[in-house]
């Protein structure tokens, strides 16, 4: 580290106190990549170190935290999504730098974007309103983010002008838009406001939506559609009072970005942690939080306990990925997402959450989807919309049981034309991209 002339001895000792030491160890560990963050200890530090990773896509398969004192360790087993151990250098050294940078800033991946921000009650067919409604009004979408849960809808939404290629800045049109989107999101007996917005400052998607669905109260509702498709959340709060900490015990399905949401909702609820523990085998995830209120207090009552727990239900549920998974990639067009949309509108789909990006004009797009009451959709209808969409540009990605038969069948059958779209292990490195870190991510 090169220091300016300047700085006496201990604005040098303040600098190498505050910024973050990082450890990449790959030889420890014979299954995971072991990631070791030593710092002092801010507020956000921990959301920070996990957000790094998560935005990677990499798999957290055992962490261990520690922040007593003014002092910050964290050690993170981590591996790609094909459960390999990290040797890219250049996602290495990505992690290290923006690690010990101490800030992650993503808002400038949504420069010259407009950004739109939804909430209102979710029925089947409500995002193919919101795309033809975009594309009648001449709005590119470029980037987007759905969630769904218990009822309600949350939507991060990045639009440019369609003739001008340039953000939305004409006040007349912005009102345009949220008007017209209001009345759609609006239900017949929604008693709650609608919110429709122009955010100027969307620094990481992921976070945001937490924050819309938390300030919409999605974890009051109850369940909609009864799916099945997903085992329970089990949350368990006690307090340790000779160590003035509330112990948290959280045990669910595992999945990728689980920790993230986590931490993420108790950050955005005034919580700190202190210590954690998790823990995955085979598909379950085992987690151990103590925690405290950012006034230093542990919950004090019976009523912020149940609140506690409703939250971080619902932070883990939003994400959930209930239904078929369906990934589309083909040239970007005028119109594109509200003819997908509308036929799966015709066909009797659901959409449950929903990613959007656009790379070089070709549109990779995510969609979960379940019949109209939740349900595992007849594979008959999956394939009549690839039929309508076409069987090289829709494929089916993560199925149910019944269907992993007929998918091995028709891979056989399809070949390699299909390859096109990236594969889970790839979206380490398409993100690099995007960051203008790496050339390629083919």
């Amino acid at each position: 580290m090169e220091w300016r002339a300047c700085l006496d001895e201990y604005e040098k000792l303040v600098i190498r106190m505050t910024t973050p030491r990082v450890v990449i160890d790959n030889a420890v560990c014979p299954t995971a990549t072991l990631v070791k963050v030593d710092s002092a200890r801010r507020d956000g530090i921990l959301l920070d170190a996990v957000q790094v990773l998560t935005d990677l896509n990499l798999s957290i398969k055992k962490a261990y935290i520690s922040s007593d004192g003014q002092w910050f360790m964290d050690v993170f087993h981590v591996t790609d999504l094909n459960g390999n151990k990290l040797t890219d250098e250049s996602v290495i050294s990505y992690i290290e730098q923006s690690l010990e940078a101490s800030f992650h800033d993503r808002s400038q991946e949504f420069n010259g974007l407009t950004a739109l921000e939804l909430t209102g009650t979710d029925r089947v067919g409500l995002l193919s309103e919101v795309f033809a409604v975009l594309a009648d009004l001449q709005c590119d979408v470029v980037d987007a983010k759905l969630w769904t849960h218990n009822g309600r809808i949350a939507a991060l939404i990045f639009v440019k002008d369609c003739k001008s290629g340039s953000p939305i800045n004409d006040s007349q049109q912005i009102d345009r838009i949220e008007a017209r989107l209001r009345n759609i999101l609006r239900g017949d007996d929604d008693i709650r406001s609608v919110r429709t917005s122009v955010s100027l400052d969307v620094s990481h998607t992921d976070r945001r939506l937490h924050q819309l669905m938390f300030a919409d109260r999605d974890y009051e509702n109850k369940p909609v559609l009864q799916c099945m498709l997903n085992p329970p959340v089990m949350v368990t709060i006690q307090n340790c009072a000779e160590r003035g900490y509330s112990v948290m015990n959280v045990q669910c399905k595992d999945r990728v970005k689980l920790l993230f949401d986590v931490v993420c909702t108790l950050t955005d609820m005034q919580y700190v942690v202190f210590h954690a523990t998790i823990n995955t085998a085979e598909d379950k995830a085992y987690m151990e939080f103590y925690i405290r209120h950012t006034d230093g207090t542990p919950i004090s009552s019976e009523a912020e306990k149940q609140r506690v727990i409703q939250c971080l239900r619902a932070a883990i549920e939003r994400r959930a990925s209930n239904g078929v998974r369906l990934e589309l990639c083909i040239p970007d067009r005028q119109g594109l997402l509200a003819f997908v949309t509308r036929t799966f509108r015709e066909n009797g789909l659901n959409v449950t959450r929903t990613e959007i990006s656009t790379t070089r004009d070709t549109a990779l797009n995510v969609f979960y989807v379940t019949d109209v009451i939740g349900n595992v959709v007849d594979p008959e209808i999956i394939e009549s919309v690839r039929q309508k969409i076409g069987l090289g540009n829709l494929k089916v990605k993560e199925l149910p049981l019944i269907y992993h038969g007929k998918s091995e069948r028709e891979e056989q059958a399809v070949g390699v034309g299909g390859a096109v779209l990236l594969s889970l292990g790839s979206l380490v490195r398409r993100n690099l991209y995007n960051l203008g870190l790496i050339k390629s991510f083919s």
